[in-house]
């Protein structure tokens, strides 16, 4: 009985670890990602997601209606790339939730947005990967972004 218990915890081990290296993986693209973003770096952006990808924000009219907004990626990346150099943004991510089934990951990351020094909306990112050739690639990114309920803090914090 012994040696069936010691085989199963090293299954168990190897499997836990295995799934801890991709959380790490999806993590970090999704940490390059946002360093891309910042430094307005459009190839490296386009590295990090497979194809002409649909994004999506969800967020409120004045009138308080719930709004679907749909882009593909190619206008987003020429959308941060338009964005003058000396207009500086910052998509602060203040959490992570990464969930893994084999080659597929959702990751969570609520956010702030500071621009120009400002807290201008706060929310969260639901990013959709893949994993292909032993590489997380985005294939969907939806936020959602508000005013209020959000907790504030200075970016360089």
């Amino acid at each position: 009985m012994k040696p069936l218990l010691f085989c199963l915890s090293i299954i168990f081990s190897v499997h836990i670890n295995a799934q801890s290296e991709d959380e790490l993986a999806v993590k970090k693209t999704i940490i390059d990602f946002f360093d891309a973003f910042h430094k307005q770096d459009t190839v490296a952006l386009k590295s990090f997601a497979i194809g002409n990808i649909k994004m999506q924000s969800i967020g409120r009219t004045k009138e308080g209606e719930t709004k679907l907004k749909t882009d593909d990626y190619n206008s987003f990346i020429k959308g941060i790339a338009s964005i003058p150099k000396e207009n500086k943004f910052e998509e602060k991510l203040t959490g992570f939730t990464i969930n893994i089934d084999e080659n597929m990951a959702t990751a969570w990351t609520p956010y702030e947005f500071w621009y120009k020094g400002q807290f201008s909306h706060c929310g969260v990112n639901s990013f959709q990967l893949i994993k292909e050739n032993d590489m997380w690639k985005i294939i969907y990114l939806v936020d959602t972004r508000r005013r209020d309920n959000c907790v504030q803090k200075n970016p360089k914090d």
